[in-house]
């Protein structure tokens, strides 16, 4: 009899055509409705933050039928607009209470196509919903100049091309496909002691971690303790070009919007004594706000995480005509918050830059704000928060870390076959590190006094500073510096073994906490 960790291994592999079937379709499904007329149900923004609904119907669709639930009434949307499916053995003899809850996050949403773009540098060889379209017209050096990691030409066989293959579709997959493996070999153990609660989030990419912060207001407060997760699993992708693929990755810098707002008066281009030109200002301050980021002025580092970062990431003016001083110009700055820096500070720096004070003295306003996320979900839920989403770190002696470098052992370290093991290639040793980018890890931390959710001590949560969280971690298919690119794609081989962590994790965790 094979033991579980080659059941689940031998799973993963005799379900990659499946979970290779089911990413095409879910990168392909905006294809069908974003040059459609809107009156004839069409959505030119199909597949972005806010318009996920046919993707994820299809999802919903499909988990039943492949079976990755026990019982259709098992997966189910939320308000907000998350899929949510969740399975375990109620035959294992275990109470409800008693079980150790595991959360799998994945977003289902995508940033733009940019379609026309990816027909034309890929040389007609790739289209940007439909992947892979034409072998022979592929510009091959175009995608070695543009992706961070790209597998030897003789392995790009395993290669799915398509916006979201790897941000971060090809994790929710991953989800759906372990949760079939596990309903499987429930009989064999692999759910004792554990429930499942899978997410297919929603808005993650304009509003990082808004499902889950969905979660933490309306989900948890007073939930019982076997809706309350130990561990959260982010199927987000963790490898990195020059480290490796499928990493385990705990922990991230926060992140922010500041809004700067310069107002000043509008008059003819000829005569600019007349007015008062926010643009001219307005540059100013971005000018010396990247001067000042290039310094590390203002700025902490932390040995993990990484250095805080701040960067102009949007800009809009308001003018009458391009032959006059315009009215008002607004540029939003990106700000990656390490450990110890704050929100609060990171907004002050911003006031006092001294370009800020010179606008101010000229006559001009100038305003500086975090910005309120205001857009309806799919579902038309308007979550309205602040657009600061908060860094978190689990330690790497935590169990779940442990339990996830165990896992890894037990599934992947046996089956990565031949791997050169360098660059972004798969490792056989594990490799415990953090994101560069956001997840939706952003969503789980609340206030540390916070006694609405039933975190018990049991539940081994995370207390850093004013905030606690379940304790977090990564894996996922696909390489962070792929991701938003012309050419993104996933390795099939990286979803093989993310399939495999996660259909072996729960047993294994659940034997670690007993």
């Amino acid at each position: 009899m094979p033991t579980l960790d080659e059941q689940v291994a031998q799973l993963a592999q005799k379900y990659r055509p499946l979970a290779a079937e089911l990413l095409r379709e879910v990168v392909r499904i905006p294809a069908d409705f974003v040059d459609k007329p809107v009156d004839a149900g069409g959505d030119p923004l199909c597949g972005l933050s806010n318009h996920e609904r046919p993707r994820l119907e299809y999802l919903k669709r499909k988990i039943v039928e492949v079976g990755a639930v026990q019982r259709p009434e098992d997966v189910f949307f939320d308000d907000y607009g998350n899929l949510v499916w969740v399975v375990q053995d109620a035959s294992d003899g275990i109470p409800a209470k008693d079980k150790r809850v595991i959360y799998w996050d994945g977003h289902s949403d995508t940033v733009r196509a940019l379609r026309p773009q990816w027909r034309e540098k890929t040389g007609g060889g790739v289209d940007s919903y439909d992947g892979l379209v034409d072998a022979k017209k592929l510009n091959r050096d175009f995608l070695k100049r543009e992706l961070g990691h790209l597998p030897p030409e003789g392995e790009w066989d395993n290669l799915l091309f398509g916006r979201g293959s790897a941000d971060q579709l090809g994790g929710v997959v991953a989800e759906v496909v372990a949760a079939k493996i596990l309903v499987e070999l429930a009989p064999a153990g692999a759910l004792k002691g554990s429930i499942i609660r899978a997410y297919a989030t929603a808005a993650e990419e304009d509003n990082d971690g808004g499902g889950p912060l969905f979660v933490t207001r309306k989900v948890l407060p007073g939930a019982p303790t076997e809706v309350v997760p130990d561990v959260v699993i982010l199927t987000e992708g963790t490898g990195d070009s020059k480290k490796g693929a499928l990493g385990i990755y705990r922990g991230q810098r926060g992140r922010m919007q500041i809004e700067l707002t310069v107002t000043g008066r509008s008059c003819h281009g000829s005569m600019p004594w007349e007015g008062l030109n926010p643009l001219e200002h307005g540059g100013a301050i971005v000018a010396e706000a990247a001067r000042r980021y290039d310094k590390r002025e203002g700025f902490l580092d932390h040995a993990f995480l990484g250095h805080g970062t701040r960067t102009a990431s949007w800009s809009q003016l308001e003018t009458p005509s391009d032959c006059a001083v315009p009215d008002k110009y607004t540029v939003r700055f990106d700000r990656r918050l390490t450990v110890g820096e704050t929100p609060e500070r990171a907004v002050a720096d911003v006031e006092a830059l001294d370009a800020v004070k010179a606008a101010r003295a000229a006559g001009l306003k100038v305003q500086v704000s975090v910005p309120d996320y205001s857009l309806p979900t799919w579902k038309g839920f308007v979550l309205g928060n602040p657009q600061i989403y908060l860094g978190w770190v689990t330690p790497e002696e935590h169990p779940a870390i442990q339990s996830a470098v165990d896992t890894y052992r037990a599934v992947v370290t046996p089956n990565v076959g031949a791997t050169p093991g360098t660059a972004g290639a798969l490792r056989r040793e594990p490799r415990v590190d953090r994101w560069i980018f956001s997840t939706d890890g952003v969503g789980f931390p609340v206030p540390a006094d916070d006694k609405s959710i039933a975190a018990s001590p049991r539940k081994g949560w995370v207390t850093s500073g004013a905030y606690k969280h379940p304790a977090m971690f990564g894996i996922g298919p696909g390489i962070e510096q792929n991701t938003h690119k012309i050419g993104e794609c996933v390795d099939l081989r990286e979803l093989q073994h993310a399939i495999a962590f996660l259909a072996r994790f729960p047993s294994v965790f659940s034997a670690r906490k007993a």
